[in-house]
């Protein structure tokens, strides 16, 4: 009875211990599956370079922007910012290691660029190019969204796709006409010459003779 009652206790003890171990399994696997992506960053990425000129700054700026194929998507992995000016050194030091960070850690890192645009200069905003910027932190958010659009991370919609092709035929229909324009006018001027008489370019040689189709000027005649 007493060795029995202690086999009984061993096998609950057991299976105690592998519930517990299934659960504990089953939470990892949650916790897997509730935490965002940290990207592995290969020896090797794809890169592109802007060349940022900004009011708010003296030198020019670079901004490399390294992206990487990850489950079928490209994701952007990292960001470096480097200018002539030291003097802002340590700025772009800590906007490279945390806009790094979001790239390989958040699941959708479209909001960085929200955060950016809204913030404001103390000194007040700039025009470039017909455009207002708040900050100069909103200049390098639209080059991050450009570099979005480049690689393929995010899609131009429709509508501007259209709009665009509809640009380049407009475009491509008036390089035709002037091109059309421009050849009728050379086998025009190449058919009709300057006339003695009304100082028109518009004698021509028919039969051996030289007439005029505007004056009735004829060399024949003379």
């Amino acid at each position: 009875m007493i060795r029995l009652e202690s086999e009984s206790k061993i096998s609950q003890v057991e299976v105690k211990k592998t519930d517990a171990g299934n659960q504990e399994s089953n939470q990892k696997q949650n916790n897997a599956q509730k935490q965002p992506p940290s990207t592995f960053r290969p020896e090797v990425v794809d890169a592109k370079v802007y060349k940022l000129k900004s009011a708010f700054v003296k030198n020019s700026v670079f901004i490399t922007l390294s992206y990487i194929q990850s489950g079928g998507q490209i994701r952007p992995i990292e960001i470096f910012i480097n200018s002539k000016d030291l003097t802002r050194a340590p700025e772009y030091v800590v906007l490279t290691r945390l806009i790094s960070a979001i790239f390989r850690r958040a699941t959708n890192p479209m909001f960085i660029l929200e955060e950016l645009q809204g913030i404001f200069d103390p000194n007040g905003g700039s025009f470039k190019e017909g455009k207002y910027y708040h900050s100069f932190y909103a200049e390098i958010a639209e080059t991050i969204e450009r570099f979005f659009f480049d690689v393929g991370i995010i899609k131009k919609k429709d509508e501007d796709v259209g709009i665009i092709k509809k640009k380049d035929e407009f475009l491509d229909s008036r390089s035709k006409a002037a091109q059309t324009k421009e050849f009728s006018s050379e086998l025009f001027n190449s058919e009709f010459r300057l006339c003695p008489e009304c100082s028109h370019k518009s004698l021509k040689t028919e039969n051996g003779c030289d007439s005029c189709i505007e004056c009735g000027y004829s060399k024949c005649d003379k």
